[in-house]
């Protein structure tokens, strides 16, 4: 029997199953403590929400088949070697247990993708109910028990040894090793959370035991030369542990990984990101979410607040990606930063984390206009359709071309958040109210419980989107529709066929009340124009959209020879010294008065052999997002 969510949203089911990145209105039956923020509106779980057919679901089914194909001995390997376990092989005759890339048993990030395929597995788990997904995670969960037990060192767990944690104290060289176990942790705790695997549970608590014990006599000198290292939203994972189990030497832990250098300046209302490493900040941000919702009160959210619209108003692309090489830029400084290296795929993973997170507390429409911004432009394109390979970046420099992963010699860090990223695009469609159902994104799905509706909708073809009620049980009384800010040619409303006056304004809701019967059908469209989305620093240099949809220019395989447009492992981070050969013919200026369409997001340009189409469906070839706008 399902519990009510709390007596704020009484209207609704809590399915007990979502990401570890908990939001508020999720999973209340595996929390002790229990959020005393009483936010805006409600998260659903990803059980709830059906994907129907789309290239959404193209994409998770690519998804499905890479995380499937990797053996669970693999993703144990390294794990197994730290800690003396036999793998069941002859050493040294068995090379195919052993994954290349960032996963070499040379490289101090050793293990992160296994978390991420833990995280993963839960979420294709929760979103199908396929079997076939908890079984592999159940398999990884085990044998990581083994190693834990193996190792005897009081709950510690990882692919590399404690010396890296040493040298992380001691201000010592080293990568990121909060930041591995963070991935871990999180994908243990997806797994309690998704698949109630209290194995999985248990393992946490141990890696949680050891960190306290590993951490509780640094001093404030040591706590700060720890900190300068990357650890990714391992503060995020240690309030959800201590909410979990409300052991608060859990939430010490959260409190420990706060770091004052790069916070307390955003506390006090100042930009300074320019130069720091974007995918090192992001995730603090989320952690201080995590402990306003916890508490209800403190200065998390508005540090987050402030921090998310400095970065999307200030450092982010048309394509709500940001950074290049990594690193926020100068504030405003777009047209000097188109490279082959904007746009890391795990900084907008994380952003879309923390606009989740900030958007239940406010409901303010902008954050789920950028979340689709991202989401489309981004998220959707970062993987190819024809292998189902990951690209680490989104090049904003004209001429080039989206470089993708290999099966199993690259793991980069964009590669395991990519595991992630395809397996949940049901989670944001669909919120809720004390007193309804929003809809905030126009992806062909269904969702389940007291309240059901079913979407069918072509966008982003056209802004044409159909609700059907399928079951009006409960009291249901509003259907908020989202209406995009990019709607500036308005909107139109049928229900039943009747045609409806709308007050509201782009930017806001649709507020449709009712009393809903099954079998209603509301038919909602927003028209979508052509328009230009400027360089902050320079309205001479422009990408061109189609509502919010960001246009790219096709240009070809000029120059490919090789292994084009595929990472090649051979070389030390390929991905990140990628030479593009970019054809010195290659034409940037456009006159955007000449663009005409000629088909579902086909545009030509009039007198010009060019077509542009939606970035996300350029793939294995060159384009050109930002233009030189011809005057």
């Amino acid at each position: 029997m399902k519990k009510l969510l709390s007596t704020a949203a009484p209207l609704f089911l809590a399915a007990g199953l979502a990401a570890q990145s908990h939001y508020p209105g999720q999973h209340a039956s595996k929390f002790a403590i229990k959020d005393a923020l009483i936010p805006k509106v409600y998260a659903f779980d990803l059980e709830d929400v059906t994907l129907l057919d789309s290239r959404f679901t193209e994409n998770m089914e690519r998804e499905e088949h890479w995380i499937m194909s990797i053996p669970v001995d693999k993703l144990l390997h390294s794990f197994r070697t730290n800690a003396g376990v036999p793998s069941g092989t002859e050493g040294g005759y068995s090379e195919e247990l052993r994954l290349g890339g960032w996963e070499s048993l040379d490289c101090e990030l050793r293990g992160h993708t296994t978390g991420h395929i833990l995280s993963g597995l839960a979420m294709l788990y929760g979103t199908t109910k396929d079997d076939r997904y908890r079984s592999k995670a159940d398999s990884l969960v085990k044998g990581l028990a083994e190693v834990q037990k193996a190792l005897d060192q009081g709950g510690y767990l990882s692919a590399f040894p404690q010396e890296l944690i040493n040298r992380n104290l001691e201000g010592g060289n080293v990568w990121a090793p909060w930041y591995t176990l963070h991935k871990l942790l999180a994908g243990l705790i997806d797994q309690y959370l998704y698949d109630n695997n209290r194995q999985a549970l248990d393992i946490a608590k141990g890696m949680g035991n050891w960190a306290y014990n590993k951490l509780k006599t640094v001093g404030p000198a040591q706590r700060a030369v720890m900190l300068k290292n990357e650890f990714g939203g391992i503060n995020e994972t240690f309030y959800n542990l201590y909410a979990i189990t409300a052991d608060t030497s859990y939430r010490w832990l959260g409190d420990l990984f706060y770091q004052n250098e790069t916070l307390e300046p955003l506390k006090a209302g100042k930009d300074i990101l320019a130069g720091r490493h974007a995918n090192t900040y992001i995730p603090k941000l989320i952690g201080l979410t995590r402990e306003y919702e916890i508490d209800g009160k403190g200065d998390g959210d508005g540090i987050a607040r402030f921090f998310w619209e400095t970065v999307v108003e200030h450092h982010t692309f048309a394509t709500g990606s940001n950074s290049d090489q990594e690193h926020f830029f100068k504030a405003d400084d777009i047209s000097d930063h188109l490279t082959g290296y904007t746009g890391e795929s795990c900084n907008v993973y994380n952003m879309l984390k923390l606009t989740r997170h900030l958007y239940t507390h406010t409901m303010d429409e902008r954050y789920m206009d950028f979340y689709e911004r991202a989401l489309f432009n981004h998220i959707l394109g970062q993987q190819d359709p024809k292998t189902g390979m990951i690209a680490y970046f989104l090049p904003m420099m004209a001429g080039a071309h989206k470089v993708y992963s290999t099966p199993d010699s690259s793991f980069w860090c964009c590669v395991g958040t990519g595991f992630e990223n395809q397996a949940k695009y049901g989670e944001s469609i669909y919120y809720h109210t004390d007193r309804g159902v929003v809809v905030n994104l126009f992806i062909p799905s269904e969702l389940h419980g007291q309240f059901g509706l079913r979407q069918e909708t072509d966008f982003p073809q056209t802004g044409a989107t159909k609700l059907t009620v399928l079951t009006a049980g409960g009291d249901i009384q509003e259907l908020l529709l989202r209406y995009p800010s990019w709607a500036v040619d308005g909107a139109s409303i049928r229900i039943n066929g009747k045609s409806i006056r709308i007050k509201e304004k782009p930017g806001s809701y649709i507020v449709l009340s009712r009393r809903w019967q099954t079998g209603d059908v509301i038919e909602v469209n927003f028209p979508m124009r052509l328009h230009t989305v400027p360089a902050n620093d320079n309205p001479n240099v422009a990408a061109i959209a189609y509502g919010p949809i960001i246009l790219a220019g096709e240009m070809g395989t000029e120059g490919f020879t090789g292994r084009e447009p595929y990472s090649d492992p051979r070389k030390h981070n390929d991905y990140y010294t990628y030479d593009y050969h970019v054809p010195a013919n290659i034409g940037t200026t456009l006159d955007s008065a000449k663009i005409r369409q000629t088909g579902p997001l086909t545009f030509e340009v009039k007198d010009r052999h060019l077509v542009l189409r939606p970035l996300y469906d350029i793939h294995r070839e060159r384009y050109i997002v930002y233009w030189k706008l011809a005057r």
